[in-house]
C-alpha cells in the first residue's frame, strides 16, 4: 500500500489487521462496514485457511446485498503474498491452459480472487488500482486474472514504515528489511532463487538485492524515534519488544552488516530492562568472520536474538536440497555465540528431508544441544531449538521432487503443506517428533517445567527427551492446553 501515490493512499485506503483466533464474525462485520471498492488480501502458507473462510464468508454476505447506494456489492478482489504466488506456479505447470477458468482444478483461493498477483506486488498493484477504478472490465481485460509481478529494485520501494501506527509501535513485532532475494537454493523455500527447477550450484546466480544503506538508515532512525520517548538519541522506546529484520541472510554482505549492526548498537545504549529494545536477525553459519564476531560480541544481554538456520547435520541430505553444509563449521559459530555473546540464539532443524531417518535427525538435535548448553545441566540458557516439520510449499523444488516422484514423500495437499511419511521416516515416526516438538516448546523453548529437567552431561537429550514425551502424551492424551503446574508435576513424576 505504501506504494500507492501518496494522495491516493490518504483518500481512499484502510488498512485492516486480524489476528487468526479472532471471531470470524468480527473480521467480516468490518470488511463490510467499509464497504471497499478493492479488496486486497496478502496471503501466506499459515493464513491460507482462514482467508478461505473469510472469503466465503464474505460472498455469502455480499450475496444479500443489493447495491441500493449505487456502490458494487461485492468489491474485485486481490490477492498476493507467498502462498498465492506458490500456488499459481504450482497450478499453471499442471494445467497451462486453464488460467482464469471455472474448474475443480483450481485451488479455492483463485475462485473468489478477481486478480491474482504473482511475485513482488509494489508497482504492479498500485497500476492495477488505478485501472480498477477508471475501468473494472477493462482492467480484466488488460491484465487477465494472473499478474506476473518481476522483482523491484529496492530503489524504486518507497518505504511502508510510516504506516505502523502508534499501537503498532507500542504492542506489536516491528518489521524491517534491509535486502531481499536469498542468495542460496534451498529446496524448502520459497525465498529460494530458481525454485522451480533443479540447480545443483550455489550460491544461485540471482544476488541479493539491497535497498539503498542511507535511506534505509535514515528510515530506521525515524521509526525508533517515534517509538521512544522524547523523540531523538538514545532515549528509551516505548515497550517496543522486537525489531525484526526480514532479510533472509542477513550477514552476507560483511561490510553492510556491520554498519546496520552499529546503528542498531548504538540504540541498545542506556536502555531500561523494562523497555528493552531487542534486534532480531536472521544469519547463515557460514559467514561469520572476524568483525563480524567481534561486533555481536559488543551487544548488551537481551538486546540481540540471531536466527540461525541448520536444517540438517547431514551432509548427504543436504546435497539433496542443493544446501551447503559443513557441520563442524556451523557447530563452531553456534559454540562462540554461545561463549562470546549475548545474542538470543534460536536455531532450527526440519524433519522430513529426504535421506534422514529419525535416527539422524536425532543425532542431530543432539549436537545441536551439545553446541548451545556446553553439554551441561544449566539453567534456563538464551537460546530456544526449533524441531520442525517439512514442509511441501507449493513452488518450491521439494514440491517439484515430490510432485514428479523424485522424492518419495506423503504430504498435506492443503496448507500448511506438511509431510506425513517419508521413505526413510515413517508416518509412526513423524507422529513422535511432531509429539517431541510440541512439548519441548512448552517445557524448554518456554521454560514451563525446564527448572525440573535432568539434561545430564553426556546424555543422549534427544532420545530422553522423546521418551518424556511420549510419557506426557499417554498421561494427558494431548499436547496443547495443558496447565502449567499440571505439567510440572507430571515432569516431576516421570524424570
Amino acid at each position: 500500500m505504501a506504494n500507492l501515490p501518496p494522495d491516493f493512499i490518504a483518500e481512499n485506503c484502510t488498512i485492516l489487521e486480524f489476528a487468526l483466533r479472532q471471531p470470524l464474525a468480527e473480521q467480516t462485520a468490518a470488511i463490510l462496514a467499509e464497504t471497499p471498492e478493492i479488496l486486497a488480501l496478502s496471503v501466506s502458507v499459515w493464513n491460507h485457511a482462514a482467508t478461505l473462510e473469510l472469503l466465503g464468508a464474505l460472498e455469502e454476505a455480499w450475496s444479500k446485498t443489493d447495491g441500493a447506494d449505487g456502490r458494487p456489492a461485492r468489491p474485485v478482489i486481490v490477492l498476493g503474498g507467498p502462498e498465492v504466488t506458490g500456488l499459481v506456479d504450482a497450478f499453471t505447470a499442471a494445467f497451462p491452459a486453464a488460467s482464469g477458468m471455472q474448474s475443480e482444478a483450481i485451488p479455492a483461493l483463485f475462485r473468489y480472487a478477481d486478480f491474482v498477483i504473482r511475485g513482488e506486488g509494489e508497482a504492479v498493484f498500485a497500476e492495477l488500482c488505478r485501472n480498477i477504478l477508471e475501468n473494472p472490465a477493462a482492467a480484466k481485460e488488460k491484465y487477465g486474472k494472473f499478474i506476473d509481478a518481476s522483482p523491484v529494485h529496492p530503489a524504486a520501494i518507497r518505504s511502508a514504515y510510516d504506516l505502523y501506527s502508534d499501537e503498532d509501535l507500542r504492542r506489536k513485532l516491528i518489521y524491517v528489511e534491509a535486502s531481499r532475494g536469498c542468495p542460496y537454493t534451498c529446496a524448502f523455500c520459497q525465498s529460494a532463487a530458481n525454485a522451480g527447477e533443479q540447480n545443483q550450484q550455489f550460491p544461485a546466480v540471482h544476488p541479493v538485492r539491497e535497498f539503498p544503506l542511507e535511506e534505509f538508515l535514515y528510515n530506521m532512525e525515524r521509526l525508533l524515534q517515534r517509538s521512544s520517548e522524547g523523540g531523538t538519541g538514545n532515549n528509551v522506546p516505548v515497550k517496543t519488544k522486537t525489531v525484526k529484520f526480514l532479510d533472509r541472510s542477513f550477514n552476507i554482505n560483511i561490510p553492510r552488516a556491520l554498519r546496520i549492526l552499529e546503528f542498531c548498537l548504538v540504540k541498545t545504549a542506556g536502555l531500561k530492562p523494562e523497555n528493552a529494545l531487542q534486534f532480531h536477525f536472521e544469519m547463515v553459519p557460514s559467514v561469520f568472520p572476524a568483525e563480524l564476531r567481534n561486533m555481536l560480541a559488543l551487544f548488551p544481554p537481551g538486546s540481540l536474538r540471531l536466527e540461525i538456520g541448520i536444517q540438517s547435520f547431514n551432509t548427504q541430505t543436504c546435497a539433496l536440497i542443493n544446501r551447503n553444509s559443513n557441520p563442524e563449521q556451523e557447530l563452531e559459530v553456534l559454540r562462540f555465540l554461545r561463549e562470546k555473546t549475548n545474542a538470543v540464539i534460536h536455531a532450527d532443524l526440519i524433519a522430513g528431508l529426504p535421506g534422514e531417518d529419525i535416527v539422524s535427525f536425532g543425532r542431530g538435535f543432539d549436537s545441536l544441544w551439545t553446541a548451545l548448553t556446553g553439554g551441561e545441566n544449566i539453567t534456563p540458557a538464551p537460546f530456544e531449538i526449533q524441531p520442525g516439520i517439512l514442509k511441501c510449499l507449493p513452488g518450491t523444488l521439494i514440491y517439484a521432487m515430490a510432485e514428479s516422484g523424485g522424492f518419495a514423500v506423503k504430504y498435506s495437499k492443503t496448507a500448511p503443506y506438511e509431510v506425513i511419511e517419508t521413505d526413510c521416516l515413517f508416518a509412526a515416526d513423524m507422529e513422535k517428533i511432531k509429539n517431541f516438538a510440541r512439548f519441548w516448546e512448552l517445557i524448554v523453548n518456554r521454560r514451563a517445567a525446564f527448572r525440573l529437567l535432568p539434561l545430564l552431561p553426556g546424555m543422549p537429550v534427544f532420545d530422553r527427551f522423546m521418551e518424556l514425551s511420549q510419557k506426557l502424551l499417554n498421561r494427558f492424551g494431548k499436547n496443547w492446553g495443558i496447565p502449567k503446574n499440571a505439567l510440572e508435576d507430571a515432569v516431576g513424576d516421570f524424570t
